[in-house]
């Protein structure tokens, strides 16, 4: 499978090297392209210096910081018009582990339209989290499933292996979300297609450098999201029994 690895990233000076040549060795056939948001400490000139060493490291450089989504939108065009089968999203401050991308990826080649890295099947962990964090995620999470009658645990997981053809067919251009409810919002309409969605177990550790991209605007952006679409979503079955009489 000819794949192309996405990593977005703003200020990841600290982690940048060490992330790509461990996603290298896990993944040695992949491509890696950078999506940098014109970072202020130099993470696309790192990103570049080090793709002269390991090769196949592409940087696609934008003007300005303009959230996740458009950066993985971004990304995501550029690797399906260049011709890739699959293509991989991770956080770019090793709290996804690349040693998990050929699990990701043999899930797809088994026939998986999207592969996820979840914290919350059996086997998934997100270690030394404090006990507020853990409920305000595991219960974000619940209620974007509820809400969205998806059957995932974990709706917002950023550790992703998705064919081409899965992206295309849910138009996954046409997305709304900026911030983390990306995830939320394709994998919504994945399930809605009727795609395939298999979930592995992964331990997210928290990132050791460098600041999180997390804010009280992106949380409340997901939620606000995730809320609507339920409500969408309600109202398109509660017309369809209507129609059906």
């Amino acid at each position: 499978m000819h794949t192309l690895v996405v990593v977005p990233t703003f200020n990841e000076a600290e982690n940048i090297e060490v992330l790509l040549t461990r996603v290298r060795a896990a993944v040695p056939s992949a491509d890696i392209l950078v999506v940098d948001d014109n970072s202020p400490d130099g993470t696309g000139d790192l990103a570049e210096k080090t793709g002269e060493k390991l090769g196949q490291i592409t940087v696609l450089r934008r003007p300005r910081k303009e959230g996740l989504g458009n950066a993985y939108r971004a990304g995501f065009r550029q690797g399906l018009d260049a011709g890739y089968k699959v293509l991989v999203q991770m956080d770019a401050d090793l709290s996804h582990d690349p040693d998990v991308i050929p699990l990701l990826l043999a899930k797809v080649a088994e026939g998986a339209d999207v592969a996820i890295g979840s914290r919350y099947v059996p086997g998934g962990a997100t270690p030394n989290w404090p006990t507020h964090r853990k409920l305000l995620s595991r219960y974000g999470n619940r209620y974007s499933g509820w809400a969205l009658g998806l059957k995932l645990r974990d709706v917002t997981a950023g550790f992703r292996a998705y064919t081409a053809e899965i992206l295309e067919a849910v138009k996954f251009d046409d997305t709304q979300a900026n911030g983390y409810a990306f995830q939320t919002e394709v994998g919504y309409r994945i399930s809605k297609w009727g795609g395939k969605i298999t979930e592995v177990p992964i331990i997210f550790t928290d990132r050791e450098r460098g600041t999180s991209k997390m804010s009280g605007r992106i949380m409340a952006e997901s939620m606000t999201l995730v809320t609507w679409w339920g409500l969408r979503l309600r109202g398109e079955r509660l017309r369809a029994r209507v129609k059906r009489g």
